[in-house]
């Protein structure tokens, strides 16, 4: 099986690709990636040195360079996690996200009907459903919930969604969809809640939380997501949408002072809450485990203690981020070309 991974060099993206080279030594693993400030090659860098994997900078809105692509690998599937990802940068610039979320799925859509790929899977969010009182524990997204967005980012990712869904009902294009709760582990972009925590903490640097940190967010490891998204693609039924969430309930305050004491340092600092922050996510996955047998193997407590663990073992990988060397990567290993 010859598998495209678009946005292979983000953080699940970049995980899926290891997972797949790992667990099916037959199949052959291509790689699309802008490499945007979220797209790290440094990630890939063992990928990059086996003969099952081919990796192509191009950018998933570039209709030319992605039926080039097509054309030349004739993949059977295509799982798409590129997307622009960061809550605060849609709500400071919202227009990168409606071209790259929207306007990159349909180029994608319009390729796998034009090279009969047959499958074509969406990864895509909890936060298409909206956000959960936190008073009510007892209230779960599943399948069925309404789509209630809160932020341009979030609006992209569901309007894509959607997109995808009517190209299965007017085209009969073979597609299925996840919508997972927040992920973390190794490749983790130092932007987000816990690698910026991780990083900022051995930096000597104020750990920031939003608001009281009161929000809370279901925790998957991404390697439970890997293997979501793999019997999906190889097993789902062809048109149908799978919740993919960890049971690892916590408030941003409970995850950071998890890593505080982990690490053994970190100054928390309170700062002001995020315009239309959503206040509880929690995925019921009921479906994908009754319909594919999946459940998340990894308890929270051990895969932060992982994550930590990657991060303090990989400073060159986030240090590299943080001073911007790391996107002078691709030069060195490609030049000007390609």
């Amino acid at each position: 099986m010859k598998i495209l991974v678009t946005g292979g060099a983000g953080f699940i993206g970049g995980n899926f690709v290891y997972y797949l080279l790992g667990k099916y030594p037959e199949d052959k693993v291509v790689c699309v990636d802008k490499l945007t400030y979220a797209g790290n090659l440094e990630t890939l860098e063992e990928a990059l040195k086996d003969p099952r994997f081919t990796f192509y900078k191009a950018d998933i809105t570039d209709r030319r360079a992605i039926d080039g692509i097509f054309d030349k690998e004739r993949p059977d599937a295509v799982v798409n996690f590129a997307a622009e990802s960061h809550v605060d940068r849609s709500i400071s610039n919202p227009s990168v996200f409606l071209k790259t979320n929207i306007l990159g799925t349909q180029v994608l859509l319009d390729a796998c009907r034009k090279y009969g790929t047959a499958r074509y899977h969406q990864v895509s969010t909890d936060e298409v459903y909206g956000d959960l009182p936190l008073d009510r524990p007892d209230l779960f997204f599943t399948e069925q919930t309404p789509l209630h967005t809160s932020s341009p980012y979030s609006a992209s990712k569901a309007s894509a969604d959607l997109l995808v869904l009517a190209y299965f009902r007017t085209y009969g294009t073979p597609v299925t969809i996840s919508r997972c709760s927040n992920n973390y582990g190794p490749y983790h972009f130092p932007e987000k809640l816990i690698p910026l925590m991780i990083t900022s903490a051995l930096g000597g640097r104020p750990l920031p939380v939003y608001g009281t940190g009161a929000n809370v967010r279901d925790w998957l490891y991404v390697e439970d997501h890997c293997s979501a998204i793999d019997l999906i693609v190889r097993k789902g039924r062809v048109g149908e949408v799978y919740n993919v969430g960890g049971h690892n309930e916590k408030t941003n305050l409970e995850v950071v002072q998890t890593i505080v004491s982990i690490l053994g340092k970190g100054e928390i600092v309170y700062v002001k809450d995020r315009a239309g922050h959503d206040l509880r996510y929690a995925i019921d996955p009921t479906k994908i485990r009754n319909e594919l047998g999946w459940e998340p193997v990894t308890r929270f407590d051990d895969g932060i203690r992982r994550t930590v663990d990657w991060y303090l073992t990989h400073k060159e990988w986030w240090e590299h981020i943080l001073s911007g060397s790391y996107m002078k990567y691709y030069k060195k290993m490609y030049g000007s070309g390609r």
